[in-house]
């Protein structure tokens, strides 16, 4: 009974670093990367598609990303959507394809985008603390339910609390990467 509590709290909290580590790759940083531009929802006849979907995506240079459309009649819509997002690209169309250059981050840009990743990473540590507090509570039931001792609540309460340690670290792990990645020049 505990074991289940503790590997549903593992599982959870393992979803919600990939869910970080996903939003954080959407943040731009000085390098072309499709993580960028791939989870873009684009109006593709009434109904919001991610890119990945509608276009093949890939990095030839270091600085620039080519979005290949499967549908040339998309290339519009998918335009549209890249100027109308919060990453300040500038999309060109030769008929084919569509280029985006990434031009180099100014430094108050940078410090920004180091917000926008503390942002990210408090975020994932509330998911974390919920998904702390709910195994806590199932405890507690077993505990009220008469399913398990004072001393088996006690420990169990203490590997939660070391198991959401364990996480939180790894969030920041994570952060102090994507903010690395960010500084850089």
């Amino acid at each position: 009974m505990i074991q289940d509590v503790m590997d549903d709290a593992g599982v959870r909290m393992g979803k919600a670093i990939e869910a970080l580590q996903r939003d954080l790759g959407s943040i731009r940083t000085g390098r072309a990367s499709p993580s960028l531009v791939e989870r873009l929802n684009v109006d593709y006849y009434g109904s919001s598609t991610p890119l990945n979907q509608l276009a093949g995506i890939s990095v030839p240079e270091p600085r620039l990303l080519v979005i290949q459309p499967w549908d040339r009649g998309s290339m519009g819509a998918i335009e549209k959507a890249i100027m109308k997002s919060e990453l300040g690209l500038n999309p060109t169309n030769d008929g084919q394809v569509i280029r985006i250059a990434i031009p180099a981050l100014t430094e108050d840009r940078r410090k920004h985008m180091v917000k926008l990743v503390h942002g990210h990473v408090e975020e994932g540590k509330v998911a974390l603390r919920n998904i702390r507090r709910d195994a806590m509570a199932n405890i507690k039931d077993l505990m009220n339910e008469k399913l398990i001792g004072e001393d088996e609540e006690r420990r169990a309460e203490h590997q939660v609390d070391e198991l959401t340690k364990r996480y939180v670290n790894e969030a920041d792990q994570v952060g102090r990467s994507k903010e690395h990645e960010v500084l850089e020049t």
